[in-house]
């Protein structure tokens, strides 16, 4: 039988990596396309993925049975105007994944927040406990040899994404929603919109299913009647999980991470995994395992002849950026915390402004860099720009050191100027944000 070709355009996102090492796994003959170069596309192209930087028609040929596109690629891309004048079939990552879901015994991840710790949490245990989970992940795991996805033959484990709606072509047995917040706010109109549509993902797990929910979130426990005629119909069955459970001392004592938030996602795995018959023992060993993932907490190595200590992370939203902080403050309560952030997306700056205000109490001085522009879904920068938050955190936090540093070439030099000759204990620089900000990592360590 001959090789089934598929190309992706926009490879170099993290889900779309994931679903192109899944076909690779499964002997089709996979290409790609993105924008630009990334160390997703260098890792693919080593997996034996042939990606093109640059995306053009020319890209495109008969021969692909399938092609997938990422959310963020508009139809107007030449790739995908190609792929429709001749006829080949096209789907959105999302609809390419929630094929999968129809025939395979899933456990999804949602919420604002946390997706992707809860997930590689999940997966751990369940490798660990020879359960042989397929897994794809929204972030490189060290786990998985620093890959984010994972072939088995029992259960997919994956994110749900809630971004563009995507987790409504989902279909598990088993959901876990984490929180839910105000996010992706130039999809949705707002909170209302935002828990209605929850609740439609939660109404497709599968009869018999199992939901896993965040007793502690208030926006999901506002939807427990709701929730509960849902669970009715469909013959769910219903597992609230908090903060407060007994098990959070265990937890605190084996998880090897910091945080009130990555304590919240492993009381969810563990949840998940006892209702998979996996016994409290080889889940607590999982845990103290966990090594945690790309770009949340990642540290990267010293700076500056041994000052500081420079860490990677994620955060890009209010809730994420204080549960961060917190955490790291947690963990070096008697350091200097030097967050360095970069704003991603000019719309989420603007709807939630206020809410950016009063996410940096736990770090002692802030640099803030211009904001990532998302191609496609963004506004230009007016009035509430990255260099309004400053000078708003700066007012709001007089006796903080904040900065806007418009030349990220003059980050380092900045960085030294900021670091204490008073206090012994190395700085803790953390480069926070997603989007580009990682980039600039590699350029102020030793």
């Amino acid at each position: 039988m001959a090789k089934q070709h598929i190309h992706f355009v926009g490879i170099g996102g993290i889900g779309m990596s994931a679903l192109a090492r899944y076909y690779l796994a499964q002997n089709w003959a996979v290409f790609g396309s993105d924008v630009e170069k990334s160390i997703i596309t260098s890792d693919l192209i080593k997996d034996g993925i042939s990606v093109k930087i640059g995306q053009k028609k020319e890209n495109i040929s008969p021969i692909f049975d399938r092609i997938i596109k990422s959310q963020a690629v508009q139809e107007t891309n030449p790739e995908i105007l190609e792929a429709r004048r001749l006829g080949l079939k096209v789907f959105s990552y999302p609809e390419a994944v929630g094929e999968l879901t129809k025939d395979i015994k899933t456990i999804a991840i949602a919420g604002a927040h946390g997706k992707s710790t809860t997930t590689a949490m999940i997966a751990k245990i369940l490798v660990d406990a020879k359960l042989d989970p397929m897994v794809i992940l929204g972030a490189k795991f060290d786990f998985f040899d620093g890959r984010n996805f994972r072939l088995g033959k029992n259960y997919l484990v994956l994110e749900a994404d809630e971004f563009g709606r995507a987790f409504l072509n989902y279909y598990p047995t088993h959901t876990v929603i984490l929180n839910i917040d105000r996010e992706h706010l130039d999809i949705y109109s707002g909170l209302k919109d935002i828990k209605d549509t929850f609740l439609r993902f939660i109404s497709q797990t599968k009869p018999g299913g199992i939901l896993i929910l965040n007793r502690d979130d208030k926006n999901i426990f506002s939807l427990k009647n709701k929730i509960e005629k849902i669970a009715l119909k469909n013959k769910l069955k219903i597992i609230w999980f908090s903060y407060s459970d007994k098990i959070q001392a265990e937890i605190f004592g084996a998880l090897p991470i910091p945080g009130r938030q990555n304590r919240t996602d492993a009381i969810a795995a563990y949840n998940l995994a006892l209702s998979l018959k996996v016994s409290k023992k080889k889940i607590l060993e999982s845990l103290s395992g966990y090594p945690g993932l790309w770009r949340r907490m990642e540290h990267k190595g010293p700076a500056f002849d041994g000052r500081a200590t420079v860490f990677d992370d994620y955060a890009h939203h209010p809730s994420e950026i204080k549960a961060t902080l917190s955490a790291f403050r947690e963990k070096y309560p008697d350091s200097p915390i030097l967050c360095v952030f970069k704003p991603h997306q000019a719309s989420r700056l603007k709807i939630l402004f206020r809410d950016f205000l009063n996410s940096f109490s736990a770090a002692d001085k802030i640099i803030i860099l211009p904001t990532y522009i998302v191609l496609g879904r963004d506004i230009d920068e007016k009035v509430l720009t990255a260099k309004k938050l400053a000078e708003d955190l700066a007012k709001k936090y007089p006796t903080k050191k904040i900065v806007y540093l418009s030349d990220s070439d003059k980050l380092k030099s900045t960085l030294y100027s900021l670091l204490s000759a008073a206090n012994p204990k190395p700085s803790v620089i953390i480069m926070m944000g997603a989007g580009s900000i990682a980039n600039l990592t590699k350029s102020i360590l030793n």
